[in-house]
């Protein structure tokens, strides 16, 4: 890589999200910003050469990043999902079941599916972490999950995050006195990033009261693909550290 002059800040991939708008934008994320996602997530986990992940999302939805980097990142196994089967909740379990899964990331829309046929299966799997993602989690439909699971086997973990912050931005273990409780639980940041709750004047809301999160640190990615104009207005300097961007 030095003989040809890449460095880190060089890009590694774009990914277009549509967000709110419905209009598709492409995030620039630079190879730094995924090396530093795992470095600072390793002592939550503990991945090992010994994990066993599944690329169960597009490569166009950046769960995939994680899922894909992570196995090489820790030398860890990682299993391709052919798209047929992840379209199938009950051939999914088999897959999961029969490759040695320990570590699956899923939608919680399509962990729910997978609930109702693992309470019908002979199967059973060797995961060590279900990580959620990519939409809001409501922790009641793990009821049924956690009669027949304690609260460590495996650990289920909410995460949040969007395009433009590298994957994931907060980390919460959950247990099942979770599932009493409305809302979805998204937890702390994680160590290197810093999040912020505004109100529109940019300043900081009192506890309770309602905000808008702001995310800054080195997971945020460099902007938008040939839209300066919208990097500029949605990226914005940080008026708490000098140098940082929210």
């Amino acid at each position: 890589p030095r003989a040809l002059g890449l460095t880190s800040r060089h890009l590694a991939y774009v990914i277009y999200t549509s967000g709110s708008t419905g209009t598709p934008k492409g995030v620039m994320v630079e190879h730094a910003q995924i090396a530093r996602l795992f470095e600072t997530t390793e002592s939550l986990y503990g991945f090992t050469e010994r994990d066993v992940w599944c690329l169960f999302h597009s490569f166009s939805f950046d769960f995939s990043v994680w899922e894909l980097w992570g196995a090489l990142r820790y030398g860890g196994c990682l299993v391709l999902v052919p798209s047929h089967t992840a379209r199938s909740a009950s051939d999914f379990h088999d897959l999961i079941c029969k490759s040695g899964v320990t570590v699956l990331n899923q939608t919680p829309s399509a962990f729910k599916a997978l609930i109702d046929v693992e309470c019908q299966s002979r199967l059973r799997s060797r995961l060590r972490y279900v990580i959620f993602g990519g939409e809001a989690l409501e922790p009641a439909i793990l009821k049924p999950w956690y009669a027949r699971h304690s609260d460590c086997a495996p650990q289920l973990v909410n995460m949040y995050g969007i395009t433009e912050t590298t994957v994931h931005v907060t980390y919460r273990p959950l247990d099942q006195s979770d599932t009493s409780n409305s809302g979805s639980p998204i937890g702390r940041r994680i160590p290197d990033l810093r999040l912020y709750v505004l109100d529109r004047f940019g300043a900081p809301v009192p506890f309770g009261a309602v905000g808008e999160l702001y995310i800054g640190g080195v997971g945020v990615a460099r902007g938008y693909l040939k839209r300066p104009d919208l990097t500029a207005e949605r990226f914005i300097a940080s008026p708490f550290v000098d140098g940082d961007r929210l």
